[in-house]
């Protein structure tokens, strides 16, 4: 039987008034009018309204105690955790000239603060990106023209073979499902065009010379969004493994202003300095530029080629030509998946926090175990730095510590346990003081166990503190900044993330069992579970704990001793609804929370699932009085939760297709290594209220399938992904309609091969711009 909360006593205002007009017969007889108009009825009413306050409060007692017992426990709420995110600035009207911003600086989106994360140069250019698409010219007058056209680069080199066509394509704003450009999907990887403002008029070679002196040698901070792919992240026996360092992309400009006479253009490889490992997470490559002799162009280009070969791409918009002061090329090395959703010049990283500087605190009082109140919560841990000045005396920094308990005492004090004259070689910090993040407290030491602050003592402390979800703003919401100088303007081109909400007193009650469980440690697999779902800055949905499991082997969980594998699913994710997965952002949040949590010998795999495309096809017979579009979408939507890889039960984590509880195949949605069988999900669709029959429903599996096939097995972390339903009235669809038609490699059929070396030729448009 679960513990129930005591309530003291139940009774309300009309039960103790009546309560109390029913012994008035016994103790006062002649007292016979109860009515409200009688004064002695009015004193019993306001007693009964004051009994019932007071009953009010002592039921309140025991919930006290449960919130007392918490911070006896010493098991701090969680603070709201700030978001994060990229801005841009730009010089459009400002002089022409380098800025130097230093880091720190504010910006803001209406009212909520961020602060830059570190300096940077603001260049006085544009920028614009592009690469080079592949594209098919299946006429054969138009690949005769060309070959005609380019026939001196089919003869020279040797080893020439066909022409390869392609478009310069422009690397756009990231728009939602937006899926980026993959490197390996490109000619030669990505262009950036580094162009003279659109007001810095006439573009003359005056013009491009004064700008190409006043950047040479600056810095350009180049940001990057990736698009990951593989959603895997891993923590060693050792420690966390490395988040930055290399950029892993190769930088190189135009070299030289006069072509070789072999006609092949060389580049200058750019020293670049990132970090973050930009494939993995948004970040900043800082890219020196070369000197101003290096910032060139060719000047003997002939007009055929123009983006050929190797060659930058050729622009179609004309008008950009004359603006044109160089091109910096971003390649991949060879072996490295590189798909990227953004890039843009002018960028740094921004976290969301408010700046408090100076605050005063009260006066030190010399006694005891001193707390002190911020005047804000959800203060951000490394941002605060505490000034005690005693009465007379200069002042002093004293430092956060996170338990008091390890503090040194404020008088030397002798180590009983050492013999006489020995000096400890471990000298423990006094001037110390424990932070509680979510509610904004300072604890401070009993002499013993930490300094107190002297009684007469002013302190003070400059500190930053987060307004959790409210940092996640849309794109473009980060537009201006009270310490901007003039002509510059500021923006965020992608959306902020990351931004929690602090942990509330009832979700902080929630944990008092698991902590005397756990301790915060990760040990049994109830743990992994229970500590990964507190993960600060993300929502998770479900968790799947697999001990003994290594991935990365082909062993069966419980055949890897000291590793352990999390199967991890986001609560939501706006671009797979029904099936969410974790980005790089979520799994390194959970990654940073878990890593100081973690045994030191266990090896840990944070994984999402590996979904396996499913579908499904059913054919109804609906109930006569129910409408058919209605029933035919409810069986849809049961199918479909189903099979989902989360819970729908609303006191859990719902999934953002809810459908009623009896349609949940589990209490955490799929469970891992459940097969699909058509007749259970036969038995689904027919439990929907107006359906009268299951005609036949289909199975099947695959990207392209054409066989229906059950059971459809699962195993380690596969879960089911419903690539395509359909529920119709009558007779099911076939799954091979449903999949749709067949792909050429399906078919057997195949292109030709490609001769060994293809030269990469523009396409021209057929509109000039």
């Amino acid at each position: 039987m679960p513990i129930q909360v005591p309530t003291l006593d139940d009774r309300r205002y009309q039960d103790i008034l009546n309560e109390a007009l029913a012994r008035i017969p016994v103790h006062t007889p002649e007292w016979t009018n109860f009515n409200p108009s009688d004064p002695g009825v009015t004193i019993i009413e306001v007693f009964s309204f004051l009994m019932e306050n007071l009953l009010y409060v002592s039921n309140r007692v025991p919930e006290r105690n449960r919130l007392k017992f918490l911070e006896l426990l010493g098991v701090p709420l969680l603070p709201a955790a700030p978001s994060q995110g990229l801005v841009t600035f730009a010089n459009q009207n400002g002089p022409l000239k380098t800025i130097t911003l230093n880091g720190g600086m504010e910006v803001r989106a209406g009212q909520v603060p961020f602060r830059t994360r570190s300096g940077l140069d603001i260049l006085p250019i544009e920028a614009k990106v592009y690469y080079k698409r592949n594209v098919a010219v299946p006429d054969a007058k138009i690949i005769e023209y060309y070959k005609q056209l380019y026939q001196s680069f089919l003869s020279s080199p040797p080893d020439a073979g066909n022409l390869a066509y392609y478009q310069t394509t422009a690397l756009a704003d990231p728009l939602p499902g937006s899926q980026g450009v993959d490197l390996a999907d490109t000619v030669d990887g990505l262009w950036v065009a580094l162009l003279l403002r659109a007001n810095d008029k006439p573009y003359e070679d005056k013009m491009l010379n004064k700008v190409r002196q006043e950047i040479a040698g600056k810095t350009l901070n180049l940001g990057v969004v990736p698009v990951v792919d593989e959603a895997t992240r891993w923590l060693g026996q050792v420690g966390k493994t490395p988040s930055g360092g290399e950029p892993r992309l190769q930088f190189s400009t135009p070299l030289g202003e006069d072509l070789p006479s072999s006609r092949v253009p060389q580049y200058k490889p750019l020293v670049a300095v990132a970090e973050e490992d930009v494939l993995n997470t948004p970040g900043v490559i800082q890219v020196t530029l070369p000197g101003e002799g290096d910032l060139a162009l060719w000047n003997n280009l002939d007009p055929l080629e123009l983006g050929v070969d190797l060659f930058p791409p050729d622009l179609t918009d004309s008008a950009l030509n004359p603006r044109l002061i160089t091109w910096l090329h971003i390649t991949k090395p060879d072996g490295v998946q590189a798909k990227l959703l953004w890039v843009g010049i002018n960028a740094i990283g921004v976290i969301q926090k408010a700046q408090v500087l100076g605050e005063r605190l009260p006066t030190g009082t010399g006694e005891p175990d001193q707390v002190m109140a911020l005047a804000h919560q959800s203060i951000i841990p490394d941002s605060v730095s505490l000034q005690v000045t005693p009465q007379g005396g200069k002042p002093e920094t004293w430092s956060a510590i996170d338990d008091l308990i390890v503090a040194g005492p404020e008088a030397p004090t002798p180590d009983p346990r050492q013999p006489p004259g020995t000096t400890s070689s471990v000298e423990q910090p006094d001037k110390v003081f424990q932070l509680d993040a979510e509610a904004g407290g300072l604890y401070f030491g009993d002499g013993t166990h930490g300094r107190r602050p002297p009684a007469g003592a002013s302190l003070s402390v400059d500190y930053a503190y987060s307004q959790g979800k409210s940092g996640n703003v849309g794109p473009e919401a980060i537009n201006n900044s009270p310490a901007l100088p003039a002509g510059l303007t500021v923006t965020n081109p992608l959306s902020t993330w990351g931004g929690v909400d602090a942990e509330t007193a009832a979700e902080g009650q929630k944990q008092i069992a698991r902590y005397l469980q756990h301790r915060d440690r990760l040990v049994t697999a109830a743990d992994f579970e229970t500590i990964t779902y507190r993960s600060p800055g993300v929502e998770v949905g479900r968790v799947e704990v697999l001990p003994a499991y290594n991935p990365n082997l082909s062993s069966k969980p419980g055949d890897a001793p000291g590793a352990v594998t999390l199967m991890v699913i986001p609560r939501y994710d706006p671009l797979h609804p029904y099936a969410p997965e974790p980005n790089q952002v979520f799994l390194r949040a959970i990654c940073d929370y878990l890593d100081p949590r973690r045994l030191v010998t266990t090896e840990l795999f944070l994984h999402g699932p590996d979904y396996q495309d499913v579908w499904v096809s059913a054919g109804i017979q609906v109930m006569a009085g129910y409408s058919i579009a209605q029933v035919r979408e409810d069986v849809q939507k049961a199918l479909r939760q189903f099979l989902s890889p989360l819970p729908a039960d609303p006191s859990g984590l719902p999934t953002s297709d809810s459908a009623p509880d009896q349609f949940t195949s589990g209490p955490k949605g799929w469970p891992l290594g459940k097969a699909v069988v058509d007749v259970e999900l036969q038995a689904v669709a027919s439990r929907v209220p107006g359906v009268l029959a299951v005609n036949k429903l289909l199975t099947a599996y695959g990207e392209k399938p054409n066989q229906p096939a059950s059971p459809i097995p699962f195993s380690k972390l596969q879960l089911p992904r419903l690539a395509g339903i359909s529920v119709v009235q009558g007779d099911a669809l076939p799954i091979d309609q449903l999949a749709g038609p067949a792909t050429q490699a399906e078919t057997g059929t195949v292109s030709a091969p490609r001769i060994s070396r293809t030269i990469p030729v523009p396409v021209i448009p057929e509109e000039c711009r």
